[in-house]
């Protein structure tokens, strides 16, 4: 037997079934046992009172004991039998839900925090990034944040990498619904897996070679211990460090794009 609960849309007048319950199939079995267990349980307390030692006997005490542990135990067990006797289960139709209430979702701001690039690498830090840029939520109510204690503008340039290949990554993520949604996760699950899609063997390469691209963009900057001129005089926002910016001495730099 199958139930679903249906809510009137906000704005169209439909109504969306938002869950479906579901209740067990198996429950006759279940409840089958569980009152032949609570007949055994009668049997247990009825010998306990047919056999009550006589005063003086030296297991009097030893009888009190054992009856009280059975009674309070039993019991237990049954007050907990009524959350069992009628199980139900819930499935929410996630797709539905998103119709329902997307108008009015709040925004969310995700922050991700950073503070050396060499103990807490790049690549490591901008996947992150990645990651929580192609969450299932609406676009324009999500704003994405990177904190960097150390100042660095190897970080900075990571994230510059980062969101032009992110015009890519979310798009490819949404098309394909890609789990992990971590760029490096998800390329190393696909080590032993070969998509039978041929456009989506055709998008995972091109997207595969666009990330190891950038990856190797960031890390030979690492390896360098700084930016290349080039890279400068491409973004002006590397013209808020100068020489006298270092890890443990800078001013507040904040860059949004």
């Amino acid at each position: 037997m199958r139930q679903e609960e249906r809510i009137e849309g906000m704005d169209s007048g439909e109504y969306y079934s938002l869950f479906e319950t579901r209740r067990d199939r198996g429950r006759h079995i279940r409840r089958l046992f569980t009152i032949s267990l609570f007949v055994a349980i009668c049997f247990i307390w009825a010998f306990r009172l047919s056999h009550i030692p006589a005063n003086g006997d030296n297991g009097k005490w030893a009888w009190l004991g054992l009856f009280a542990a059975e009674l309070w135990f039993g019991l237990y067990w049954l007050f907990g039998q009524a959350l069992r006797w009628n199980l139900v289960f819930r499935k929410t139709f996630n797709n539905k839900l998103s119709q329902r209430y997307e108008s009015s979702l709040p925004r969310v701001d995700i922050f991700v925090f950073t503070a050396d690039p060499i103990i807490e690498p790049p690549m490591m830090v901008i996947n992150t990034i990645l990651s929580v840029m192609t969450y299932d939520y609406p676009v324009e109510k999500l704003s994405v944040y990177l904190s960097d204690d150390a100042g660095s503008n190897i970080t900075f340039y990571a994230l510059l990498e980062a969101s032009t290949f992110a015009k890519h990554w979310v798009p490819f993520c949404k098309k394909f619904k890609v789990e992990p949604r971590s760029p490096d996760a998800y390329f190393n699950t696909l080590i032993s897996a070969n998509p039978h899609d041929h456009n989506h063997a055709k998008d995972l390469a091109s997207i595969k070679k666009l990330y190891e691209d950038m990856k190797r963009r960031i890390e030979d900057v690492v390896k360098l211990g700084g930016v290349p001129s080039e890279a400068h005089s491409k973004h002006n926002g590397f013209s808020q460090w100068d020489s006298y910016s270092s890890r443990h001495d800078h001013d507040t730099i904040l860059q949004v794009d």
